[in-house]
């Protein structure tokens, strides 16, 4: 099945966040990125409107990262590099079917980017302009209405992350794709792929 439309978690699946975040804190160690992720998502589940800069922030400067430079890191997570198969992959699927960024970020995280992979993708919806952060269902159905696509399995999500992502989207009825990423947080998926351009050569296949 050619999907209909094609939603991408962006930090973790198309950026690669472990090493982009790394880089800014060298002493951070594999265990803090991991804390890292679970303490951002408990900012971003107590304030769903606040911008995902300032969340970044906060928890680096909670890890005795200055002010100045965690408001600074915070706002430049869109120029952390993407992974080596992310700008061939989304070129591919961008060729195959519509592709749209579900991501907790803000806009001009999204410019950063697509600045970065060369093209902009069909659409770009963060969390900053729906209000709302994944896992909630609710930004699958701000996104459902944005687009006017009804939830289904002609939908495809695309994410590493079992935890905030595949397992929403698969209770609401989309086909699911894990992507094996380094820190990745496997669960329940329709289709597991290493990377994204092996995506783009099953669904040509």
């Amino acid at each position: 099945m050619i999907p209909k439309l094609l939603t991408f978690d962006i930090f973790g699946t198309v950026v690669d966040w472990r090493s982009g975040l790394l880089a800014c804190v060298p002493s951070m160690s594999l265990e803090d990125f991991e804390e890292a992720i679970d303490r951002q998502g408990a900012l971003e589940k107590a304030a769903p409107g606040r911008r995902y800069s300032e969340i970044v922030a906060q928890d680096l400067e909670e890890r005795g990262v200055p002010r100045e430079r965690a408001a600074k890191i915070g706002s430049e997570v869109g120029k952390w590099p993407v992974f080596s198969d992310s700008r061939e992959g989304m070129r591919r699927l961008m060729a195959l079917a519509p592709c749209c960024a579900m991501t907790n970020s803000d806009r001009v995280h999204g410019e950063q980017v697509q600045a970065q992979l060369g093209f902009e993708l069909t659409h770009w919806i963060p969390a900053e302009e729906v209000k709302v952060y994944k896992p909630s269902p609710d930004f699958w159905r701000a996104v459902s209405r944005k687009l006017a696509i009804a939830p289904g399995k002609e939908w495809w999500h695309v994410s590493a992350y079992a935890d905030y992502d595949l397992e929403v989207a698969r209770g609401l009825g989309l086909t699911t794709v894990f992507v094996a990423r380094p820190h990745s947080r496997r669960g329940r998926a329709d289709l597991e792929v290493r990377d994204l351009v092996e995506l783009s050569q099953r669904l040509r296949a």
